[in-house]
């Protein structure tokens, strides 16, 4: 069996490491998935000019708190990065995950401060656009204006698909549809679609999907009884694809 894919994967011998702060648009392994995304080169090295990169995240260190004042939008180049807002009974409620190629922050832009907070999951490089150059640049550049608004599009069906899945869902069909969503996410970076790590823990998980982390345990410790999954603490290893989609579409009961 493969090795399973980690979110914060190790660089190879001749390989920037994905946590290089130097790293470019140029040469960022996530440029065909990112904001890059059908700019041509001199687009590109625009675009490369605005954004700033820093020293990566550790884990538990946050990027953006809950009522900060919103100033910038940020892409993952690599590790994880985890949203959550504190609600009014001041329980936190998790809001979503991002993997390498995947932009947060854009919760800030309606009323000018973040809605959530987002905090490492384990080491992540960020990269900070600044939201009034993105505007600025994206006159410039129709290819980058519209392919904004298209990650914009893309997060609000994602906040209507988990919308939807915890208000009609069960728990099987939650726990499926999260991990086919993480598979999927993997796939586009190139990495494998069966055999990856959770960067976070069953709590996450739960406060996410709205179950307890027992629930979320019983059903991983199911799925593994039907040889739908293989389970070894964070390391899923999907053996039975088709089975997986018949119990995030309801089709299969565990």
């Amino acid at each position: 069996m493969s090795e399973p894919a980690n979110y914060s994967e190790q660089p190879v011998i001749g390989q920037r490491c994905p946590h290089d702060y130097q790293t470019n648009c140029g040469n960022c392994r996530l440029n065909s998935i990112c904001l890059p995304l059908a700019l041509d080169f001199h687009e590109v090295e625009q675009l490369d000019r605005i954004i700033q990169r820093s020293r990566p995240l550790q884990k538990g260190e946050h990027l953006y708190r809950q009522d900060e004042i919103f100033s910038s939008v940020y892409a993952v180049r690599s590790g994880s990065v985890k949203a959550y807002a504190i609600t009014d009974n001041g329980q936190e409620q998790v809001t979503g995950f991002y993997f390498p190629g995947e932009i947060l922050g854009m919760d800030g832009i309606a009323k000018n401060k973040h809605a959530s907070s987002a905090r490492a999951l384990e080491t992540a490089s960020i990269c900070e656009i600044p939201f009034d150059k993105l505007g600025e640049l994206s006159l410039r550049v129709p290819n980058l204006q519209k392919h904004f608004f298209q990650l914009m599009s893309q997060e609000i069906a994602e906040d209507q698909q988990l919308l939807t899945l915890l208000s009609k869902n069960t728990a099987d069909q939650r726990v499926a549809t999260l991990l086919l969503s993480i598979s999927a996410r993997n796939k586009r970076r190139k990495l494998s679609a069966a055999n990856f790590r959770l960067p976070m823990s069953r709590t996450d998980i739960g406060n996410y999907l709205g179950l307890t982390v027992e629930t979320v345990s019983r059903v991983l410790s199911r799925c593994q009884k039907m040889e739908v999954l293989g389970v070894d603490n964070k390391e899923i290893t999907i053996i039975n694809a088709d089975g997986l989609r018949s119990i995030a579409d309801g089709s299969e009961a565990l």
